[in-house]
């Protein structure tokens, strides 16, 4: 058997050493944890909507995402009390997107908040961004319904 001993030695240094795949070098990490506040106005399925807290943690490049995204929108029910519908879910594609940018998509688990069962399989987009003190914006798609912009004003945000 002759196997590796009869492959020309630059050949394998270049194989061990050539280039990473082009994907590889185009890796993002968008990371996150904090909470923000959406403008006036902003509601989802009814349910008036003042804030957000997001915890994310995740790898894209060209059209693909791997990793986790969570966020609970704070929103007021018709009894006037508190409602808290919580998001958790797993991106899996994304979309090209500039510096400090990320786009990505996937399907997530939501749990209204209102004693109902939690839907699983939703689909989801976030469009996130961080400025240079560490926080950001960002925008959220449930299931084509686009929600407006929230200002991430506390924690931090980090797109590398």
């Amino acid at each position: 058997m002759r196997g590796l001993a009869t492959v020309p030695a630059a050949l394998l240094v270049v194989a061990i050493l050539g280039p990473a795949p082009a994907i590889a070098q185009t890796e993002t990490s968008v990371t996150g944890a904090g909470a923000g506040v959406f403008p006036s106005g902003a509601s989802y399925l009814g349910v008036p909507l003042k804030a957000l807290e997001l915890g994310m943690g995740l790898s894209v490049a060209g059209s693909w995402a791997i990793g986790q995204f969570e966020t609970t929108l704070i929103g007021v029910a018709d009894s006037g009390l508190e409602q808290d519908i919580v998001l958790e879910g797993q991106a899996t594609s994304s979309t090209a997107s500039g510096p400090d940018n990320a786009i990505f998509s996937g399907t997530c688990t939501v749990d209204l908040g209102d004693g109902t069962p939690p839907v699983p399989g939703v689909p989801f987009t976030v469009a996130v961004t961080a400025n240079a003190e560490g926080t950001g914006s960002l925008t959220l798609t449930l299931a084509g319904t686009d929600l407006p912009a929230a200002t991430v004003n506390e924690g931090s945000i980090t797109i590398r």
